[in-house]
């Protein structure tokens, strides 16, 4: 099995989790022996149950950070769509609005593939909570009206600095948010911690296919013969984050003595 772990590894170079799973299955295989299919079963569901008390526990935390009646902005896709089950942002949105700490959410599109606009609002109406989609453009415009007070996103990186790779668009809400005096919250597992890269100029981002960004719903809308640039992550300064959530705790303003503290390393 060794090829396809290794094949998996290197689909998503950005984002960390999954090589962190990969050793785990990894290991397990190698004390395994005969039964190798039942341990490897058993080890996905320890990681899927360890993955949704994890979520919640961060839902919590965060939730605690937001004062009543707060409006949120979020990205991409962080709920049960995307992890074992409550989410890890999206947690905190569920946490906060079943506490009554937020009174409204909003939630980017997302381009190219739209997670915002066809999984997020989509969750969350399933939740019964209300949710208002808006074009990743206007977002520095909805922080301008003072309708949010947080941002609040998952990563696939945290570096030992604090610097996070998330969803490309992330970076440019940070700074926005900054801007306009809107706090900046990540929320992610200890797993996506990784106190071996120091920080996020060491990232290497994923590219994907140009053409994801000439049409929508499959119809093309841009002419023929132009050129695209397609990263799928960017990375935020730490000097732009409020508070990194994790299961392990909240670190505020976080920065290396900080993220020392929290993990080691």
């Amino acid at each position: 099995l060794e090829p396809a772990l290794q094949r998996l590894n290197a689909a998503r170079p950005t984002a960390v989790n999954l090589a962190w799973a990969l050793m785990r299955m990894r290991n397990t295989l190698a004390a395994a022996g005969a039964d190798w299919r039942e341990a490897i079963a058993r080890q996905a569901q320890a990681i899927a149950e360890e993955d949704l008390a994890a979520n919640r526990r961060m839902g919590a935390l965060g939730a605690a950070l937001i004062a009543p009646g707060s409006g949120v902005l979020t990205h991409c896709n962080t709920g049960s769509l995307a992890t074992a089950g409550f989410g890890t942002a999206l947690g905190v949105i569920r946490a906060g609005m079943a506490q009554g700490r937020i009174a409204k959410v909003f939630a980017g599109e997302t381009r190219p593939w739209l997670q915002g606009a066809r999984l997020t609002v989509w969750e969350l109406q399933q939740d019964g909570i209300d949710a208002t989609l808006i074009a990743d453009s206007a977002a520095a415009h909805l922080m301008k009206t003072g309708a949010v007070q947080w941002v609040i996103v998952g990563a696939d990186r945290i570096c030992a600095n604090g610097d996070t790779a998330n969803k490309i668009g992330t970076y440019q809400l940070a700074i926005a948010a900054r801007h306009h005096g809107v706090r900046f919250m990540v929320v992610a597992p200890w797993s996506t911690v990784d106190m071996e890269t120091a920080d996020g100029a060491q990232i290497e981002i994923e590219q994907r296919d140009p053409g994801e960004l000439f049409g929508v719903g499959g119809m093309r809308t841009v002419a023929e013969g132009i050129a695209a640039w397609n990263p799928v992550f960017d990375v935020t300064p730490a000097a732009l984050i409020d508070a990194i959530v994790t299961e392990r705790g909240v670190i505020e303003r976080p920065d290396p003595e900080r993220m020392h503290a929290a993990f080691g390393g």
